[in-house]
């Protein structure tokens, strides 16, 4: 099979990748979610909590006071397959203090993709 006859973009790129389903390889990102990529840059984990009856990821990483804004962006870079949030590993030897209400305690990462953007965000910069 010659380049380009597969569609699955491997050897040439015209077609789309299968990386990204043959979409689009853009990818959107709002300067609150560069600021957490370069944050998982800095640390390979950061904790995470939810409530037993809720989906909604809750992080003090910007302070109390930025926490809802923060769990919109966590929710929004699991969705893009930047992160994922794994409540059932808590980071070891970390003080969960603050996250009292919250007794579903795990961490998260950085996904490849995120790896990936990461590297390309200090690589190329960022267009407005």
């Amino acid at each position: 099979m010659s380049c380009g006859e597969s569609n699955c973009g491997s050897c040439c790129g015209s077609c789309g990748s299968c990386e990204d389903g043959g979409g689009s390889r853009e990818l959107w990102v709002t300067p609150g979610e560069v600021v957490l990529l370069q944050r998982f840059g800095e640390l390979a984990f950061l904790p995470v909590a939810r409530r037993w009856d809720s989906e909604m990821p809750y992080c003090l990483e910007g302070g109390e006071e930025q926490a809802d804004f923060v769990s919109d962006l966590l929710k929004a870079m699991e969705f893009k397959g930047l992160i994922t949030i794994d409540y059932d590993k808590p980071l070891s030897g970390f003080d969960y203090a603050g996250y009292e209400g919250y007794p579903c305690r795990g961490s998260m990462a950085l996904t490849a993709q995120g790896q990936h953007a990461l590297e390309l965000l200090e690589i190329q910069g960022v267009e407005e």
